[in-house]
């Protein structure tokens, strides 16, 4: 029986125990007229206990089960191995039963050797009888919760109480998962930090000024120790993200307030939709029209005027860039300006002050905490932007202020060094986790400094 059924199984049976115990619970009741006076809790309510327990400890089983199946049937079929493959190294015995996963997943494919047919063999036997098992398993588990909790219905069963604990207990592991995500994501990246490391200095590493990963495959050849400073990336991705900030946030809050506070219904109607229609769009499209647009043409205009300007300068990637992030800036910043209590707005212009005397003065001054914070979501954003960069911005880890030049970030790197089959134990790979450990911290310190201004804004307002 395949996964999908057994949901489908159980989903049937979720449902059938629901209706019982909704029905259990009015007859004991009296019957329809008098359920409402004789029970604790809404007939509702013993219908989604009895759910409950029919369905939770058959998914219970059933999530346990997926995470070991694949580990339990590759150890049965490697232990069933004849004797001379016990000498295989981890990576020869990987190798081999890779093959065997593929000769059941392709079982078309011409298999000459006896023994992988073999292990084939065992590998799709022991893979029904783990589906026949576990549905088996949890079915038995779903009647038997559904059976035991008809059981427990009474009148005077506090089934409202229960349920809402039980509610309680998801809300609060869904809430976990993400905290839990990001433990685990920081965790993983910091461990693989620590091992570059132990290899490279950490001074070394934030105040190097030279980035070139390409380490040498033996100790004789040039650049065999590799050198790893954090600066030239760190310049390029602040000078694209400045850019990209001096681009977005004057034209994404003029057109917020615009919109908030000038335009018409019909106006606004028009236009907000398509200013969103930017934020839709793949940021790789966004990377092509940097590439094939924005920069040919920069470049043209400063040979124009005299300048030398690189194909793939900071400038038409911190450009292309803004114009991504307007959207984000003028619809937080919208609806924020939007939020201002109308008692504020209407006292303004009763005193007197003019419409964009109101805007400036009382208006945005009000709104400021949520405008802070859509602009620090938006530089949070260009910071850990990769497409555009990737295929806007340079590889030359240079060293400079001037928007005109070729920059990389540190975005581009993780993806430079990541590309293709890499060994997770040498140092040019291990650079990755540093850079990605640099860039959760920089998005750590920018989200407590935007609180900080947030909550001063509005206690200052307040």
């Amino acid at each position: 029986m395949t996964t999908t059924t057994l949901l489908l199984l159980l989903t049937g049976l979720g449902m059938l125990a629901f209706l019982l115990g909704r029905d259990r619970a009015i007859g004991l009741g009296g019957g329809s007229s008098g359920a409402l006076r004789k029970l604790h809790s809404l007939p509702e309510y013993y219908g989604y206990y009895c759910l409950f327990w029919c369905a939770m400890p058959a998914l219970a089983i059933l999530c346990a089960w997926e995470l070991v199946e694949a580990r339990v049937i590759i150890a049965l079929v490697a232990a069933g191995l004849p004797d001379e493959y016990g000498a295989l190294t981890a990576g020869q015995l990987d190798l081999f039963l890779n093959t065997v996963r593929n000769a059941v997943i392709s079982p078309d494919t011409a298999v000459t050797d006896p023994v992988v047919t073999s292990a084939a063999s065992r590998y799709q036997s022991l893979i029904t009888k783990s589906q026949w098992l576990v549905a088996g398993t949890a079915t038995a588990l779903a009647l038997i919760g559904m059976l035991l909790s008809l059981r427990i219905v009474q009148p005077a069963f506090r089934a409202r109480n229960r349920v809402e604990a039980i509610m309680q207990w998801f809300l609060l592991g869904a809430s976990s998962v993400a905290v839990l995500t990001t433990v685990g994501i920081v965790l993983s990246v910091l461990f693989e930090a620590l091992r570059f490391f132990e290899q490279v200095s950490l001074i070394d590493f934030l105040l190097g000024t030279t980035w070139s990963p390409q380490t040498a495959i033996r100790e004789d050849q040039t650049g065999s120790s590799g050198s790893f400073g954090l600066l030239p990336l760190l310049a390029g991705t602040l000078l694209i993200t400045i850019i990209a900030m001096l681009v977005a946030i004057p034209v994404g809050l003029m057109s917020s307030i615009y919109m908030a506070e000038y335009a018409s219904d019909r106006t606004r109607a028009i236009v907000k939709p398509l200013l969103e229609v930017l934020a839709g769009i793949p940021t790789v499209v966004y990377g092509f029209f940097a590439v094939l647009t924005i920069a040919p043409w920069i470049r043209d205009l400063g040979a124009a005027i005299g300048l030398e300007i690189a194909s793939e300068s900071a400038l038409a990637a911190g450009v292309v860039m803004g114009v991504m992030i307007i959207p984000l800036i003028s619809s937080l910043s919208d609806d924020a300006i939007r939020g201002v209590s109308a008692v504020i707005r209407e006292g303004a212009l009763a005193l007197g002050a003019t419409r964009s005397e109101a805007v400036l003065g009382v208006i945005l001054p009000a709104a400021m905490p949520g405008i802070l914070g859509g602009v620090l979501l938006a530089v949070s954003r260009a910071i850990g932007e990769t497409m555009i960069v990737v295929m806007a911005a340079s590889l030359a880890a240079n060293l400079t202020a001037n928007p005109l030049e070729a920059v990389t970030t540190v975005t581009v790197q993780i993806v430079t060094l990541l590309v293709g089959d890499q060994e997770f134990d040498s140092v040019r790979t291990l650079a990755a986790f540093a850079l990605g450990l640099v860039l959760f911290v920089i998005t750590m310190l920018l989200n407590v400094i935007g609180l900080n201004f947030v909550r001063r804004f509005r206690e200052t307002h307040d």
